[in-house]
């Protein structure tokens, strides 16, 4: 099998992948109505799914495109890995950590702080994957010296994941958090716009290499990423989910797109 039809072999299953992400977060209104676990699993599984098909796409096509020099496309491979060898507590998703691991009661009173980069070119899609901001840092920092460290960051990496931060604006996030007194673990990151920037890229490279989008949901895909959809980085919007009896009782049913409240933005 020659190196381009293992990229179009490699590209249908991650287009697929996002289509199935993308029926999950359609189910996930009736179905957490019913067994609210399965709902919260099922998406969050999805999600790991694109980025397990990112991750082989990456191995198969890095030929064509430098995903270590595209930062946003670097931190997905990095979560990725980090999901896939799972020997630790980082890169639960907002839903997991409220619903599922913490127990809602606990955090009663709590407020958590969302950033999302803004979208242009297009409507902000629906869905969010929310992660704790500084599962990042601790995950490839090495400034911090954390115990959850990658095995491969080593203190020379200290330039490349400044380059993550700036590239993510990360100081305009935690200059919110701090005006608004809100704590850091309660600081949340959307991945789905850095994940729109990474494929964007991605497939633009793809097709300026000439390799064809063959399937149905490539072809669909390909429309989205490269026409209609862009990330600006220096740009967030920010929410705020608050855990009061209203959330409590209505429980996940109550959506984070649903119950969380403007809390300003920097445009």
């Amino acid at each position: 099998m020659n190196n381009s039809t293992a990229i179009i072999n490699a590209l249908g299953r991650f287009a697929n992948s996002m289509r199935l992400y993308n029926e999950a977060f359609l189910k996930y209104k009736y179905l957490v109505a019913i067994d609210h676990e399965e709902a919260i699993n099922n998406l969050d599984r999805a999600f790991e799914q694109k980025l397990e098909y990112f991750h082989s796409l990456y191995d198969v096509s890095k030929g064509v495109f430098d995903y270590n020099a595209c930062p946003e496309a670097n931190l997905l491979i990095n979560i990725r890995n980090a999901i896939h060898h799972r020997n630790h507590a980082l890169f639960h998703s907002i839903l997991q950590t409220i619903w599922l691991d913490e127990g809602p009661e606990k955090l009663l009173g709590a407020e958590f702080l969302i950033a999302r980069h803004r979208t242009v070119g297009g409507c902000p899609p629906p869905p969010m994957h929310l992660i704790k901001l500084e599962d990042i840092y601790f995950r490839l920092d090495p400034r911090l010296e954390s115990g959850y460290i990658a095995p491969n960051i080593v203190t020379k990496a200290l330039s490349k994941f400044i380059s993550l931060e700036n590239s993510l604006s990360c100081d305009k996030i935690w200059s919110k958090a701090k005006q608004d007194n809100y704590p850091d673990k309660q600081v949340y990151l959307d991945l789905l716009p850095i994940f729109i920037s990474a494929v964007s890229k991605v497939f633009t490279a793809l097709d300026r290499a000439e390799i064809p989008f063959n399937g149905f949901d490539e072809k669909t895909y390909k429309s989205v990423f490269i026409d209609e959809l862009r990330t600006d980085f220096e740009q967030l919007c920010f929410l705020g989910l608050i855990i009061n009896d209203v959330q409590i009782n209505l429980g996940p049913s109550f959506t984070i797109q649903e119950a969380s409240i403007i809390r300003g933005s920097t445009y």
